[in-house]
């Protein structure tokens, strides 16, 4: 009884509908954390080395987490591009919904964009974590404790003008999906109510210009210190 009904909430469309909402809402958390551990650039080499190997020391555990953020993104992104599919077929195809589109009704530029920014966002993950995680590895030592150089790395990246400016692109796609991701999984999970509906929205834009504004800042600031 529990497996049926189980397999009835993930293959309906509403349930599919809240699993993309509450994946995009622990990516969205993940952001906050990933960008406050960011701006220990700012506080120069050490201070950002010791909080990166410090992460790597929780060995396992950091595994575990990984493997959850990457089974999270890996879900997130194959419903989302499950419901685009279906609601394209939804609406008799790719013509009609280009018709509906242009109407305006319901529709933002951050809604109908969505699908596009997904992917860039798809992209960028892939070439940020080969590029920096999986960088080059420097060896230093900081009091006395043998870590790796990812300032260093992070640094080097960023001297680069053409890794800057994809980096600031991809952070202008990331506000313009989680403005309205945001919104919209608070909205699938039926918490949209009329009266702080609207908050809710204020919240998910001030979410989305602080979090890439933040990042982009970091990238900026790199690159001219690189120079």
């Amino acid at each position: 009884m529990m497996t049926s009904a189980v397999n009835h909430y993930f293959f309906s469309s509403i349930g599919r509908k809240q699993l993309v909402a509450m994946t995009g809402l622990a990516l969205c958390g993940f952001l906050v954390g990933h960008l406050t551990g960011n701006f220990l650039l700012l506080a120069g080499s050490d201070a950002f080395n010791i909080y990166a190997h410090k992460l790597e020391s929780l060995g396992p555990v950091l595994y575990l987490i990984e493997l959850a953020l990457t089974g999270i993104f890996v879900l997130h992104l194959g419903l989302a591009i499950k419901l685009t599919i279906e609601n394209v077929k939804a609406r008799g195809g790719t013509k009609r919904y280009e018709k509906k589109v242009k109407t305006g009704r319901g529709t933002t530029f951050m809604s109908q964009t969505m699908p596009y920014t997904g992917l860039v966002l798809l992209v960028f993950v892939i070439l940020h974590l080969i590029s920096l995680k999986y960088g080059t590895n420097y060896p230093t030592t900081v009091d006395g404790v043998p870590m790796r150089d990812l300032y260093r790395t992070t640094m080097e990246y960023f001297a680069s003008t053409s890794a800057t400016i994809w980096y600031v692109v991809a952070m202008i796609c990331a506000a313009l999906h989680t403005s309205h991701g945001f919104a919209s999984s608070f909205q699938s999970m039926g918490w949209n109510h009329g009266k702080y509906f609207k908050n809710v929205k204020r919240i998910g834009y001030l979410y989305a210009l602080a979090v890439s504004a933040g990042f982009a800042f970091l990238a900026v600031w790199a690159h001219m210190k690189g120079v």
